[in-house]
């Protein structure tokens, strides 16, 4: 996943698999509904922690690794 629209389609597609409402989500994740809303709608603002929160909720996990070759950018002056 490298764009805030995969990771939008990643969750919507996921809470529909497991046929849940948006305010289900939001209740397994303890966040309010309208969270959830602006989530999938791609809302820039939204809360990394309780992003994160929805993720785990939906038996999600988000990973951060080094994109190419890491060194070689490091070692740029």
């Amino acid at each position: 996943m490298t764009t805030q629209s995969d990771l939008v389609t990643t969750i919507k597609s996921t809470r529909r698999a497991l046929k849940l409402k948006q305010a289900d989500l939001a209740a397994a994740a303890g966040v309010g509904t309208r969270f959830v809303v602006d989530l999938e709608a791609g809302k820039p603002t939204v809360q990394l922690g309780k992003t994160l929160a929805v993720l785990e909720a939906l038996g999600l996990e988000c990973r951060v690794v080094p994109r190419g070759n890491l060194q070689a950018r490091l070692a740029r002056p």
